[in-house]
């Protein structure tokens, strides 16, 4: 099992690690300074500038969609490329700059499996080449989507259309101005079927007739301006039939082909977001001093940051051994893995940032250090494609297997 970076890859990711240092994070404080300017829900001429030319030297350099597993890619496995995720996690802007942003990487990863020639022309070319931007709408309002057999909006066939009725939300992404088309789980069948074949993926243009942005949800009281997480209404959306994703009562399975890759570039940002945090936590307690001491000599300080490199070595390991199993193509017998990491790693990153919060003080929930941002987005992350809770009862259920013959 080797969960190494290949060798001909570590000097593109030391060329990504150095760009996210020296050009990205500097720049990061004046592009969200923008967002407080005139319209919070599009870029100011800055925000354009700063972004263009940081993709345009990522392009240059060779840095542009490694997330690309698939024929057509980079080259890399999964497992290389969790390692420029984790790279890339430390830095809030740097997934975009790479064009390795969620929702973007798991749509244009749909279009890319099971896009027709059209689509792929339409939509997953200017993604592929960072030109707009996408969402996915699975979250609804009025149902326990944590579990997804109990998504609800209707998608009835007219001759060569489907009419798409219902509400959405937490649909990040949607608020950016540049979001040209959402893929959205809806559902197609009805209860004389089994619960897994009753949905279907659809591609549905951004700026169709009937689609209306009720409001920006805000995550601990932050809207996330201007890339967003929305809460849409559909009212007699009409679609071309052409747009539905393999078929109906496919959804699940295009479903699952997105979210297993898409789930370890999530943990292995979180992976990257949490060495940040202890980087901080380290030079925060060499540099600062109480009672005669730095800061790091005092209380359990030590016992800490022990603590901290050990759980996030052992996260990374987790997160490594589930990359190399989507690497051997299986992805049912890597679904336990990746259910594992989506606990584990959120909930480590969480804690090591929790702890530099502590170690800096007041200053560590203000807006003068990133570890308030970090901690929102990781809390957030325990939800995001699904709860905790729903992750653990999948591992359980894999682990009991193994010793009975009895569905469970």
């Amino acid at each position: 099992m080797d969960l190494g970076l290949r060798p001909e890859w570590q000097g593109r990711l030391e060329q990504v690690a150095a760009m996210v240092r020296d050009e990205i994070a500097p720049c990061e404080a004046e592009f969200h300074a923008e967002v407080a300017r005139d319209d919070r829900w599009a870029l100011s001429p800055r925000q354009v500038e700063i972004l263009d030319g940081l993709k345009a030297q990522a392009r240059a350099e060779g840095l542009w969609n490694l997330w690309l597993t698939d024929e057509g890619g980079a080259g890399l496995r999964t497992v290389d490329y969790a390692y420029f995720a984790e790279v890339m996690g430390r830095s809030p802007l740097a997934p975009e700059v790479f064009n390795c942003n969620a929702p973007d990487t798991g749509n244009m990863e749909v279009f890319h499996r099971y896009g027709s020639a059209e689509m792929k022309a339409r939509w997953l070319k200017p993604l592929m080449e960072g030109e707009i931007r996408s969402a996915y709408l699975m979250t609804e309002p009025e149902v326990a989507s944590s579990d997804a057999t109990n998504i609800a909006m209707s998608c009835v066939r007219e001759g060569d259309e489907y009419v798409l009725d219902g509400e959405k939300w937490w649909a990040t992404g949607a608020g950016d101005p540049r979001c040209a088309v959402y893929i959205v789980m809806v559902r197609t069948g009805g209860d004389d079927l089994p619960k897994h074949q009753r949905h279907a993926m659809i591609v549905v243009p951004a700026d169709s007739p009937g689609i209306e942005v009720l409001r920006a949800m805000e995550v601990y009281g932050h809207d996330d301006a201007p890339h967003g997480h929305m809460h849409i209404r559909f009212t007699g959306v009409r679609v071309p039939a052409e747009n539905l994703l393999l078929g109906e009562g496919r959804g699940f399975e295009i479903a699952q082909g997105r979210l297993g890759p898409g789930r370890i570039h999530h943990c292995m940002r979180a992976i990257g977001m949490a060495e940040a945090a202890l980087e901080m936590m380290c030079r925060r307690g060499l540099e600062r001093e109480a009672f005669g001491k730095p800061l790091a000599q005092l209380g359990a300080n030590h016992d800490i940051i022990a603590e901290c490199r050990m759980e996030i070595e052992q996260a990374r390991l987790l997160c490594l051994k589930a990359a190399w199993m989507m690497d051997q193509g299986d992805a049912r017998a890597a679904a336990p893995w990746i259910h594992q990491i989506k606990v584990v790693a959120p909930r480590v990153a969480l804690k090591v940032v929790d702890e530099a919060v502590q170690l800096f003080g007041a200053q560590g929930i203000s807006q003068d250090v990133p570890l308030s941002a970090m901690w929102t987005h990781l809390r957030t992350l325990r939800l995001a494609d699904g709860p905790d809770a729903v992750h653990r009862r999948q591992v359980a259920r894999a682990e009991l297997r193994r010793h009975t013959q009895e569905k469970v």
